[in-house]
């Protein structure tokens, strides 16, 4: 599978990949957030990633940035969403997005990354529950225990809780 940078060349092949991996009941909204995210102009940038097969797109995720209520000084993302066609899935595809997504914001210096989903499939990323404790999500959740992050680095974060804000995209209540 090669990775890289999605581009708005591939806004059908996305939505394709997310109306394929998700059940009827979320595909469209799932695959408009997908397609939205990708060209949403933020600062600092969204990333989203597609993974490739024999030049056809599998699979796609994003990482967007997240606003840290009075924490000024911290960069913190959000994990959403995964897509894998499902011919795919159950291969490692998906993993290997969300590692090379991961890698990309270690290196940019980013603090925290939350995810909203199975705390068994993304505890191997290092997501954790107890990680996102402090953090209070955009809205109010359809399921709490699937609130989780990742720290790359101590953080002083003052007063607690901390409220995040997401992009225009996220700022769905729909979505969580």
């Amino acid at each position: 599978m090669h990775l890289r940078s999605a581009t708005p060349n591939d806004i059908e092949a996305v939505q394709s990949v997310h109306r394929a991996a998700f059940p009827e009941s979320e595909r469209e909204l799932v695959a408009k957030l997908a397609v939205d995210l990708l060209l949403e102009n933020t600062d600092p940038p969204t990333i989203s990633l597609v993974g490739e097969d024999n030049d056809a797109v599998i699979a796609h995720t994003a990482f967007s940035p997240v606003t840290l209520v009075k924490q000024e000084n911290l960069q913190g993302y959000i994990l959403a969403p995964v897509g894998v066609a499902p011919e795919h899935q159950k291969c490692g595809v998906g993993s290997q997005l969300i590692e090379h997504g991961i890698e990309q914001l270690s290196e940019k210096g980013t603090d925290i990354v939350f995810v909203y989903g199975d705390p068994k499939y993304y505890r191997r990323f290092g997501f954790s529950t107890d990680a996102a404790e402090r953090f209070l999500p955009p809205y109010e959740l359809e399921f709490p225990f699937g609130w989780q992050a990742m720290e790359f680095k101590e953080m002083d974060t003052g007063e607690l809780p901390v409220q995040i804000v997401c992009i225009g995209p996220l700022s769905d209540p729909a979505l969580w």
